[in-house]
């Protein structure tokens, strides 16, 4: 059996994926009280953090997690099971992607629309949408709700070891090793997609950088990692203490 993380360590984990929640709240890019994030707490990634089937995520705290093992068949017949879907996608992912460590998924408008449309590839044009350059795994299998076993397979497949999955017709899932980075990539790509709606919409040719300069660009990003926690922290203070 792999090893879970300490007590203080989950504890962690805990207060930063609720506080995730209810930053993505106050942006407005939760959908009534569905969607959902994830985080192993295990090595092997198959025990994991995940929020409560229906809450808002305005007021999820990190003692209302659920802790589940991606191997016990059980899981759905518990009195607190989880939502189906985010069972199928979450279980799934953690239990054949120990590297993403954190799971989140949800629908924000600009990064959504691009999903609709029929190429949803976030094109090179500025700084933040190079930043994804050949780094996001798009999905284009959409069937509906994701309640069945076959399509969080097939989501792992179109993940193709990214960090970052366009899912088609549907919305976004960033991965991270912590809370603070996947929640920045979220950040980010909703920022790069409005980007890319807007450049659309102006109905002008697109003026795409180069391969050459879009990869030197997404690899400059690198020296900024650090960016994720100091932004990652500084929402978090802004929080408002829930009653």
């Amino acid at each position: 059996m792999s090893e879970d993380l300490g007590e203080a360590a989950q504890q962690q984990l805990r207060s930063d994926l609720a506080a995730a929640f209810r930053i993505v709240a106050q942006l407005g890019w939760s959908e009534s009280v569905g969607n959902h994030f994830s985080a192993a707490v295990s090595a092997d990634g198959k025990r994991f953090l995940l929020n409560r089937k229906w809450q808002h995520f305005a007021a999820i705290r990190p003692e209302d997690l659920l802790l589940l093992d991606a191997d016990d068949p059980a899981v759905m017949d518990r009195d607190d099971a989880p939502d189906a879907s985010a069972w199928t996608i979450h279980g799934t992912m953690h239990r054949l992607c120990p590297a993403a460590r954190v799971i989140i998924h949800c629908h924000p408008p600009y990064a959504t629309a691009l999903a609709t449309l029929r190429d949803p590839t976030l094109k090179p044009l500025d700084n933040n949408t190079a930043r994804f350059f050949n780094r996001v795994g798009i999905d284009t299998g959409f069937g509906g709700i994701a309640d069945e076993a076959e399509e969080g397979l097939r989501l792992v497949q179109a993940m193709g070891g990214h960090k970052v999955l366009m899912m088609g017709n549907h919305g976004i899932t960033c991965t991270g090793e912590t809370v603070a980075e996947a929640f920045e990539d979220l950040y980010f790509f909703e920022r790069a997609a409005q980007t890319m709606i807007l450049a659309y919409s102006t109905g002008q040719p697109l003026a795409v950088l180069s391969d050459e300069v879009a990869e030197k660009t997404a690899r400059g990003w690198d020296d900024y990692r650090g960016m994720a926690f100091a932004h990652f922290d500084h929402l978090k203070v802004q929080l408002p203490a829930l009653a």
